[in-house]
C-alpha cells in the first residue's frame, strides 16, 4: 500500500473512532429509564473471573481441543521450492 493510500485509510478511521465518541455520550447512560432494575454491581473478583479468567480458559480449551484432534501427521515445515533461472 503506497502512503497516500495509508493516509487516506488512517484518516479515514480517525474521523469514523471520533464520530463514534461523539455520537455515544456517556451523560445519556446517567439518566435512569422507567423500569430499569440494574441489580447489585460485580465485585472485583466476579469481574476479573468474568472479564478475564473465562476468555482465557475458553481460549486454553478450543487451543487443546484443536491441538488433540488435528489429523494431520506432518508437523515439519515444507522446504521452499528454488526457483529456476
Amino acid at each position: 500500500m503506497d502512503k497516500k493510500n495509508a493516509l487516506r485509510a488512517g484518516a479515514l478511521a480517525a474521523g469514523t473512532t471520533l464520530m463514534m465518541l461523539l455520537m455515544s455520550s456517556p451523560a445519556l447512560a446517567l439518566t435512569r429509564d422507567d423500569g430499569d432494575d440494574p441489580g447489585q454491581g460485580l465485585s472485583v473478583m466476579e469481574t476479573l473471573g468474568q472479564f478475564v479468567l473465562a476468555p482465557i480458559v475458553l481460549f486454553a480449551v478450543i487451543a487443546g481441543l484443536v491441538m488433540v484432534l488435528d489429523g494431520s501427521t506432518d508437523r515439519r515445515p515444507k522446504a521452499k521450492a528454488k526457483a529456476k533461472a
